[in-house]
């Protein structure tokens, strides 16, 4: 899951602190996730999901379909 956050975000060319702001949340929070020193909350995968306009399976590993449709 870690990877996929990061992957995402670069694949959309979004720095951590655009996409933190868009988040709501600190640069440094933000960055925690994409290493893995912290759980990444519903909500926040929620967020992501939306943003990049892929499921939550997808970020979390559970299939390799990147879009919802």
């Amino acid at each position: 899951m870690y990877k996929r956050i990061k992957e995402l975000r670069l694949e959309n060319n979004i720095t951590q602190e655009e996409l933190s702001r868009k988040l709501e949340i600190s640069r440094i929070s933000y960055s925690l996730y994409e290493s893995s020193k912290r759980k990444v909350p519903l909500k926040i995968l929620m967020k992501l999901a939306k943003e990049y306009n892929t499921s939550i399976d997808y970020i979390v590993g559970n299939t390799d379909k990147k879009s919802r449709n």
